[in-house]
């Protein structure tokens, strides 16, 4: 299975391979899925984290792996909160946090990126670049969080970890996972656009309803 980190084909002069290309496919598949709320993003995330592993283990990057390792577990977590949201009401709501939520939300992601950056700090080998790996890690989990809780913010945190993500795979080697996100922004205006205009849809008109807000 050596093959899949081998180079599939060179961008700009950096080779591409395997499994960084299908991986990266993969998520802006899950990535459509979440726009239009389908159940299928969940499970297509949890192989996009897997394949982009393999892909990341091969060049050390510790806050790549440790990213997908969050969408995974995160995925497995949203998968179950969707399905037992639309058994209970048939479909999925999604809405906007409130302030105290994102308060919380923000604070929590502040505390944690502090703190595994001093970890990566005092432990170099699990990483050469401690603050950015850190911001990547828990910026994914708190994405993945509010993605599982139906939260509108979820597309914002994902553009904020992109900004530090991108150039961090260009410089990594990674050129396929950096173009491929130019798609990716795309994707996730279009997703903010039809979550935000869900929102406006009266709670009355609504089939179903996702509490995202409960355990």
């Amino acid at each position: 299975m050596n093959w899949l980190n081998d180079t599939a084909f060179s961008v700009l002069g950096q080779p591409v391979k395997w499994t960084d290309m299908a991986g990266n496919l993969l998520g802006l598949l899950a990535l459509a899925l979440g726009w239009r709320r389908s159940m299928l993003t969940w499970p297509v995330q949890v192989l996009s984290g897997v394949v982009l592993i393999a892909a990341y283990l091969s060049g050390h990057l510790a806050g790549l792996v440790g990213k997908q390792g969050i969408v995974i577990v995160a995925a497995v977590w949203g998968w179950y909160r969707w399905q037992r949201g639309r058994r209970d009401t048939g479909d999925i709501e999604v809405r906007f946090a409130s302030w105290t939520e994102r308060a919380l939300l923000a604070g929590a992601t502040a505390l944690a990126t502090v703190g595994l950056a001093e970890l990566f700090l005092a432990y170099p080998k699990l990483s050469w670049s401690p603050w950015a790996d850190a911001y990547i890690f828990v910026g994914t989990l708190a994405a993945m969080y509010a993605q599982a809780r139906g939260w509108v913010e979820f597309w914002f945190a994902w553009i904020a970890v992109d900004v530090v993500g991108v150039p961090l795979a260009f410089s990594s080697g990674y050129t396929f996972s950096g173009l491929t996100y130019v798609i990716y922004f795309v994707l996730v205006l279009l997703g903010l656009r039809a979550w935000w205009l869900r929102t406006r849809i009266p709670r009355a008109a609504s089939t179903a309803v996702l509490q995202g807000a409960t355990a």
